[in-house]
């Protein structure tokens, strides 16, 4: 397996206030200190690749990193972080509507597409009849996973009424008997240990050194809707500085990282 994950290094300094200033050596330069929650891959990496261009421009980056995706989300509501960068848009869309929030997409930057691991088979043919697997709990990627497995014509999902949101009880042909628990996202990788087949979220498989490409049983191709997304306050939003981090994430020198480093287990949508 190609590994990709790295450590992740907190950048900017402790105990600075978010969007606050803090004059430079001279006494005579300001810097604007952002506070961004993200997963650590591909996100963290992204962010650290470019602190140091976001620096010459007056923006400091201190990155904590995202472990709860609506934890994350109230946290930058309220306004204890500027901005986020973890999750896709329709996410962002669920999490808004059953919490009340009113977070906005700040810019669109990758895809990370979605797939089914397994330490039991090498192929999707291989799964035997009842074979226990773990998909996500929330439901923008359990509709997610199903769907994937529909579109291999592992199960059949009952589209007369909807064309997603789906849950495992929309599920009308399952000839497998497939047993589906669902996990919090961040869990999945562990239960590569314990279940059959576990449908993992790109960045949380790169975490554990997996290529998506080589060692997805099954993976979404390069056209799926579910755009990683740098997300914030509407109030925030459209501020300079945060627009400049946008500017910076969508530049030429993150597509050829993206494009160079991930070998299309990331995908860049600028």
């Amino acid at each position: 397996m190609k590994t990709y994950a790295k450590a992740i290094t907190l950048i900017g300094l402790l105990g600075l206030t978010a969007c606050g200033s803090e004059s430079g050596a001279s006494g005579d330069e300001e810097i604007e200190v952002l506070r961004i929650s993200a997963a650590s891959t591909p996100h963290g990496e992204l962010l650290e690749l470019i602190a140091e261009d976001l620096e010459a421009e007056g923006i400091e980056l201190e990155v904590d990193l995202s472990t709860d995706g609506v934890q994350t989300n109230r946290q930058t509501a309220d306004g204890e972080y500027d901005a986020n960068f973890f999750q896709h848009t329709p996410y962002l869309n669920q999490v808004n509507e059953d919490i009340g929030l009113d977070l906005v997409e700040v810019a669109g930057i990758h895809i990370e597409p979605f797939g089914f691991y397994s330490k039991t088979y090498n192929s999707i043919d291989e799964v035997a009849q009842g074979t226990e697997v773990a998909i996500p709990n929330d439901p923008v990627n359990l509709s997610r996973a199903l769907q994937l497995l529909e579109a291999n014509d592992i199960i059949q999902l009952d589209t007369m009424e909807k064309t997603s949101d789906f849950t495992v009880a929309d599920i009308v042909e399952n000839e497998l008997d497939l047993e589906f628990k669902t996990l919090d996202g961040p869990l999945l990788p562990r239960a590569l240990d314990d279940l059959d087949l576990v449908a993992i979220n790109t960045n949380y498989a790169l975490e554990i050194d997996l290529d998506p490409l080589e060692d997805a049983l099954i993976i979404e191709g390069s056209e799926s809707p579910y755009v990683n997304i740098l997300v914030s306050t509407p109030e925030k939003a459209d501020t300079e500085a945060i627009q400049k981090l946008a500017e910076a994430l969508q530049s030429d020198k993150v597509r050829t990282y993206i494009e160079n480093e991930y070998d299309g287990a990331v995908v860049p949508v600028f």
